[in-house]
């Protein structure tokens, strides 16, 4: 095979992989910032709260992931047509990233909120004794002890969520698993592309995994 033609296999593959890192880390900072609230939330001593981290979770993990996906790219613009009779093109790399992130953040919810549960009610009274509000009190105390439990299920999640960042090229989001289609179809031969495709999810799962087990490891003798 042609050196050139073989670097250029590889270069599309490795962009393909760069767009994949990108649509997870985008997702993982969307995730985290709205499971923590919404995990927050749902062991509030109010209703409102409540009821809407409630509806929020149940929505987005009730339903498929690609029916999400397809909502945000075909739905919502559809919506905006019919109510300001404008069109708008979403940027498919755009719409995968909150696609990502909505519903990575209702499962991040779901393990925030046990990971505040599972710190003793002695610790919420101890922080109220001294003089502390509820919400300085579940800042300081009981969220970074929460913090170590849940590791091991965000690193879980974070797993997941790069997997499921293949779920993106359904709307042509040039990622990992769109590039092996792409290159598959170009050459008639789709083992080499989705093997290649795959010993790249490998390696980057791994090395997820690895830095998320000295990250825990840290936290324990912390």
């Amino acid at each position: 095979m042609d050196l050139t033609l073989l670097w250029q296999q590889k270069f599309f593959m490795l962009a393909g992989a760069s767009v994949t890192l990108q649509l997870t880390a985008g997702a993982i900072i969307i995730g985290l910032i709205l499971g923590v609230i919404t995990g927050v939330a749902s062991v509030s001593p109010a209703r409102t709260p409540r009821v809407i981290s409630g509806i929020y979770v149940q929505i987005f993990r009730g339903t498929p992931m690609l029916l999400q996906i397809f909502f945000i790219y075909f739905g919502i613009p559809q919506l905006y047509r019919l109510i300001t009779g404008n069109s708008i093109m979403p940027d498919p790399l755009l719409v995968g990233i909150i696609a990502l992130g909505l519903n990575s953040g209702a499962y991040v919810a779901e393990i925030v909120r046990g990971g505040i549960q599972a710190v003793g009610d002695g610790q919420m009274e101890a922080g109220r004794s001294i003089g502390l509000s509820r919400k300085m009190a579940m800042r300081y105390i009981i969220i970074p002890q929460a913090m170590k439990k849940i590791i091991p299920p965000l690193g879980n999640e974070v797993i997941v969520l790069l997997k499921d960042s293949s779920l993106i090229s359904v709307i042509g989001t040039n990622e990992l698993m769109y590039s092996a289609k792409v290159m598959g179809a170009k050459y008639y031969d789709y083992v080499q592309f989705l093997m290649g495709a795959g010993l790249i999810y490998l390696t980057l799962t791994f090395v997820i995994s690895r830095v998320l087990a000295r990250v825990e490891k840290k936290l324990q003798y912390s």
